[in-house]
């Protein structure tokens, strides 16, 4: 069995962390103005970060697969001095790695000869509590764009934040009732969707990532409207390439109209973009594509045709 990982040639790295953003699961940081692999069991091997380097600095390697070892991982590393292992341990930690920790604690404990710092002094910041969040603060506090919070490693699709909803007295909450849905079809999810039917002739089209819908509130109204509909999710469903060849055919076969894309903020939602601006590209016909962010509590971060 082979296992494909991304290659960082560190020669022509410039550190400008256009690639950041781009890896799903949070495995690259900028380390010592280099972009750093910091954890090779967190790397899917799809290369989504490949696209965002401007110096082709980054590519795709085959080797075989081997059960996970922490410490050839350390051995790899060590070289590259406290910033880089102190980011490695904290990248397994977050994820709830304890063997792995611990394993890469005791070889540093094992091979101080070769480092320049104490492992305990690590030790004792890698469990240092985080600080909390402000609860008085907590209805108004504005959550920045995690793409720009990524650049500090972690995985922000996975990053816990906690939040009071805003609420307002000037008006009512309204009844379930008084919220018609807009759904104008079934199947929605994109896997179950058939390109050549009937509901996506000359249709505007709607592909949302999974989470949209329960972050904006008001959803339907605001975004379903007239469209027909398709959910997806570029970071946990299987068969991305089979989700491209479906929008290629609903855009040549269906002749639909426009598409536009809902997604969150984080970093592994851009895959659901980058996935429709391909399949265009592979249609014999173009439509127009309008790309919408929104915030993890449901505040749009950006709108654009693209």
């Amino acid at each position: 069995m082979k296992r494909t990982v991304i290659h960082i040639d560190e020669d022509k790295c410039t550190g400008c962390g256009e690639c950041i953003p781009g890896c799903h699961e949070g495995a690259l940081q900028i380390i010592d103005g280099k972009a750093r692999l910091v954890s090779d069991l967190m790397c899917d091997g799809l290369g989504a970060c490949i696209g965002h380097c401007p110096v082709d600095a980054i590519t795709l390697e085959e080797r075989e697969a081997e059960p996970y070892n922490e410490i050839l991982v350390m051995e790899e590393i060590i070289s590259k001095g406290y910033n880089t292992i102190f980011a490695h341990l904290s990248h397994l930690k977050d994820h709830d790695l304890k063997q792995y920790v611990q394993q890469g604690i005791d070889f540093l404990r094992a091979n101080r000869s070769k480092i320049d710092f104490d492992p305990e002094m690590l030790l004792a910041k890698l469990h240092e509590p985080k600080k909390p969040m402000n609860t008085q603060k907590q209805a108004s506090v504005q959550v920045k764009p995690m793409q720009t919070q990524h650049k500090g490693g972690g995985c922000p699709g996975s990053r816990e934040v906690s939040f009071t909803p805003q609420m307002t007295t000037s008006a009512p909450v309204s009844s379930p009732t008084n919220q018609p849905s807009e759904l104008r079809q079934w199947p929605v999810q994109l896997h179950l969707l058939n390109p050549a039917a009937g509901y996506l002739s000359n249709a505007d089209v709607l592909i949302a990532a999974d989470c949209t819908a329960f972050s904006v509130g008001d959803f339907h109204s605001k975004y379903l409207v007239g469209k027909v509909l398709a959910i997806a999710c570029p970071k946990l469903d299987a068969g991305l390439d089979i989700y491209s060849q479906k929008i290629t055919r609903m855009i040549d076969e269906s002749n639909i109209n426009t598409i536009t894309v809902l997604m969150m903020e984080v970093p592994c939602c851009g895959g659901l973009i980058k996935l429709v601006q391909n399949a265009v590209l592979q249609a014999r016909r173009k439509v127009p594509i309008k790309a919408i962010v929104v915030s993890i509590q449901g505040d749009v971060v950006s709108e654009q045709w693209v």
